[in-house]
């Protein structure tokens, strides 16, 4: 199954379990408003994650949970070179089992793995990069979970929220080192400055040339200044 097999529907076909939601209900119906607000309250849990690790466990409970039939669920990176790394899985869960088509997920946003007796299994993209990107694997014991398109919806959506959540921590870290690298160069530059009475300017050079001559990045050249210091 690919991405073009699964047609557009409501969200009312979807049943959250609220009392006399129909299988076919309105836009503005009863299920429709069910999932609106699951989905709401997974944003927020999301977003109150903190760190890479905390979002990615937050990310696989909420997949378990929300995404009707799925017993298992797991988050992984999928690199060009075939390498698959695994950020989180739901308790007890060998991330073997729920390992993406990494070959399959290159060409398109999901894949759809059913086994017969041995369940199914429904696998995610998410936003990525030329070299990576993440997916969302679900597993259902139930054969055929994954065949009913309003329960693929419901995992594409929770999908889109995951990957929002996972770039934004991603901006986060790394605005965080920046800031970190700026201040750590700043502090190395202001100890040269002093010890070898030199303008901003003239200590900064020093940090470059001494970087590339030992093939260092510019931050641990600085990082060793500053540590060097403290221990003084």
């Amino acid at each position: 199954m690919t991405a073009s097999d699964i047609p557009e529907i409501p969200h009312g076909q979807v049943d959250f379990g609220l009392p006399h939601a129909p299988s076919a209900a309105p836009a503005d119906g009863p299920a429709d408003s069910g999932l609106a607000e699951a989905l709401a309250a997974a944003a927020v849990e999301l977003h109150e994650a903190e760190g890479r690790e905390q979002t990615a466990r937050t990310a696989v409970r909420l997949a378990r949970d929300l995404v009707p039939g799925t017993d298992r669920a797991g988050l992984f990176v999928v690199e060009r070179s075939g390498r698959v790394r695994t950020l989180a899985t739901t308790d007890d869960v060998s991330a073997s089992e729920l390992l993406p088509p990494g070959e399959e997920l290159w060409e398109s946003p999901l894949s759809v793995a059913d086994d017969g007796d041995d369940g199914c299994a429904l696998f995610l993209r998410l936003r990525g990069h030329q070299s990576r990107f993440s997916v969302l694997s679900l597993y259902a014991k139930r054969p055929g979970v994954f065949a009913d398109a309003a329960v693929v919806r419901v995992g594409r959506l929770l999908a889109a929220y995951v990957g929002i959540a996972l770039e934004t921590v991603d901006v986060t870290e790394q605005l965080t080192e920046a800031m970190h690298t700026r201040d750590v160069i700043g502090q190395a530059t202001g100890l040269l400055m002093g010890r070898l009475d030199i303008d901003a300017a003239q200590a900064f050079d020093r940090l470059v040339s001494a970087s590339q001559k030992n093939n260092v990045k510019l931050r641990d050249i600085a990082s060793r200044i500053v540590d060097a210091s403290a221990t003084e």
